[in-house]
């Protein structure tokens, strides 16, 4: 009778699709499977001895906490870390064990697809929600601030002494401010103005705008693609959400400086709003500040979430909005020392 033989544990490790480290405590590698290698961009020779977060611009893991599981007889998990390797972002699974002989097992399963997709979807539908909020909210907000501020211009128009008009005054101004807030809140209630045109038309307005603003100790590069082909788009509303991003990086930035990179180039089969197209424009806005703090990265996008003492948190809200009434997309990664907003507008052939 015929017996299996089973291959041995270098071969298993050698076949699997997952990264497959060991580590010491120190995290210094002492083995990596050919994902691994493929994964940090070294061959094995060149990660043995070598601490993991040496070979890496960014890791989010949480080494503190998985110590602290390792030591406790326990696992440790995290499904959503963050690796960045030559300006690679990776979204990865880590799962740590402890061997028998000391050392520590790092298995990493990529994420990016499944986070990507998971997370567009729960962008929908906070979009869809909170879109619907903020028009219940503008109906009950101004229906109110129309008869105050009526009963204001009344009541100035009745009032004997002339200096007593200053206070209705300043009661008119003030609901005409919250007017306005809410007219930002539900944004362009018409369609734009399309026109089929070069996205760099756009971008130049852009750079024209903001280079005012650029202090010395900031770099601003434009990186364009020319063979990128003419889209249709509502230049305006375009310019709007582009200058939005790249005053946001500016300011991100702050006294230290930096760099923002203005980049465009063509994405090729890429899925918008359920539809597939061939060719999509992609426009990056890429800083080199502190970063996105994590705790606000999930809800960037919802109305009145800023990162900015005394922002209004409408800008990237509204910027979403335009994007969605081009089809498009607007995503972003961010670590610390990196920050890259981009935008897809989808090119109609």
């Amino acid at each position: 009778m015929a017996t299996g033989t089973l291959p041995d544990a270098g071969q298993i490790l050698n076949s699997l699709i997952n990264s497959i480290l060991l580590v010491d405590d120190e995290l210094a590698v002492h083995y990596a499977n050919p994902a691994a290698q493929q994964l940090l961009a070294q061959s094995s020779r060149k990660l043995f001895g070598t601490p993991l977060p040496d070979l890496l611009s960014y890791f989010s893991l949480n080494i503190g906490l998985m110590r602290e599981s390792l030591e406790s007889g326990q696992g440790f998990t995290d499904n959503e870390v963050t690796l960045v390797i030559d300006s690679h972002s990776h979204i990865l699974s880590v799962t740590a064990q402890r061997l028998p002989d000391g050392l520590i097992l790092l298995e990493m399963a990529p994420m990016d697809n499944q986070r990507r997709l998971s997370q567009e979807q729960l962008q929908h539908a906070q979009q869809i929600a909170a879109r619907d909020l903020v028009r219940g909210l503008a109906h009950e907000i101004k229906n109110p601030l129309g008869g105050l501020r009526g009963a204001a211009q009344l009541l100035s128009k009745a009032l004997p002494d002339p200096a007593l008009t200053e206070y209705t005054k300043v009661i008119i101004e003030q609901a005409d401010r919250l007017r306005n807030l809410v007219d930002r809140l539900l944004g362009p209630q018409q369609p734009g103005m399309h026109v089929t045109e070069s996205i760099h038309k756009v971008a130049e307005r852009v750079v024209a705008l903001v280079s005012m603003e650029v202090p010395e100790n900031v770099t601003l590069i434009r990186d364009y693609d020319p063979s990128l082909p003419e889209l249709l788009h509502d230049p305006d509303q375009i310019e709007q959400v582009l200058l939005n991003i790249v005053r946001n990086a500016l300011q991100a930035l702050g006294p230290e400086g930096g760099e923002i990179v203005l980049r465009t180039r063509t994405a090729f089969q890429l899925t918008l709003h359920g539809e597939r197209y061939r060719l999509a424009a992609r426009i990056d806005v890429e800083d080199n500040g502190p970063g996105i703090p994590s705790h606000l990265q999930d809800t960037l996008f919802y109305p009145m979430v800023s990162g900015r003492e005394g922002g209004t948190g409408l800008g990237l809200s509204i910027a979403r909005n335009l994007i969605d009434q081009h089809s498009g997309k607007i995503e972003f990664t961010s670590w610390p020392g990196h920050t890259e907003f981009s935008v897809y507008l989808p090119i109609r052939k």
